[in-house]
């Protein structure tokens, strides 16, 4: 049975606690930044997730995300990032008038990754934009929420990941297993969409 869903008033809420960059944590020169963009359509309620290419030397190669990218000394600052790597990957302009909030930030939990934080964006478009992608996205699909908020969608998998077998917590998408820090991302949206 699906889930009532009113996308926009949802995210609306967001705004009541998104995290704030009034800090300039981007300023800090000891820290790598990215930013990452979460883009939700209505009609129904879904985000875009990527599958990013298989490259060599690439931690995150071949895994699905969101669009995004490392900080370019030339970004004004991680909003611009993320406007940026979003055109860069899927084609897709976004406007300041798309921003509904920005989530907490996110870094990896191993070593074996780059010490990265990642700020999250997110934006809500009224329709579901035509999609150019470049040579970093193998793929663009678009997870509808009510999938990714049902029960059995969400859980333990065991994943091999450079050589060895983990446990992860991840969601199951029509293309494959959202794990790791767009897990994590998501599960943030998610729970205060809830």
């Amino acid at each position: 049975m699906p889930i009532a869903f009113a996308l926009a008033d949802r995210l609306a809420r967001l705004r009541e606690h998104a995290w704030s960059d009034r800090a300039s944590p981007a300023d800090d020169p000891t820290q790598k930044w990215a930013a990452v963009a979460v883009i939700a359509v209505p009609d129904p309620d879904a985000i875009l997730l990527i599958r990013r290419s298989e490259r060599a030397g690439d931690p995150w190669s071949g895994h699905i995300a969101l669009p995004g990218g490392r900080r370019d000394p030339l970004d004004q600052d991680l909003l611009a990032t993320a406007l940026r790597e979003t055109r860069e990957e899927v084609g897709i302009v976004l406007q300041s008038e798309h921003l509904v909030a920005s989530l907490e930030p996110v870094v990896p939990r191993t070593r074996t990754l780059p010490p990265i934080s990642i700020l999250p964006f997110v934006f809500l478009l009224p329709h579901r934009p035509p999609l150019a992608l470049n040579a970093e996205v193998a793929s663009a699909s678009w997870a509808e929420v009510d999938h990714l908020l049902q029960p059995t969608t969400y859980g333990r998998v065991q994943l091999e990941v450079g050589g060895d077998i983990r446990l992860v917590d991840a969601y199951q998408v029509e293309h494959g297993v959202v794990w790791g820090l767009t897990e994590r991302i998501l599960t943030t949206l998610l729970k205060d969409l809830a």
